[in-house]
C-alpha cells in the first residue's frame, strides 16, 4: 500500500460471523448480542465509513479482528 495513507480499526467485542459482516455497514443494524448488553450506539458508525471511504475514492476491507471483534482497514489514495 505505497503511497497511501491507510486507517485500521480493531473492535474487540465478539467475533462477528462472516455472514454478518456486510449488514453492518447498512445504516441503523448492529448485531444481535450487541443490542442485548444495551450498549450506546445507533449503528451508524461503519455506514459512515464506508460513504467517506468511496467518496475519497479509498478500499475498504474488513477481517476477524485478532483477539474476536473487527477488523476495518480504510486505504485512501495518494493526492493527485
Amino acid at each position: 500500500m505505497a503511497g497511501r495513507a491507510v486507517l485500521v480499526v480493531a473492535n474487540t467485542g465478539p467475533a462477528v460471523p462472516p455472514e454478518q459482516v456486510e449488514r453492518l455497514f447498512q445504516p441503523f443494524q448492529r448485531l444481535e448480542t450487541t443490542r442485548a448488553a444495551r450498549t450506546e450506539g445507533l449503528g451508524l458508525g461503519l455506514s459512515i465509513v464506508r460513504a467517506i471511504a468511496e467518496a475519497h475514492g479509498a478500499d475498504l476491507t474488513t477481517g476477524p479482528g485478532p483477539d474476536g471483534g473487527l477488523t476495518v482497514t480504510v486505504a485512501f489514495p495518494a493526492a493527485r
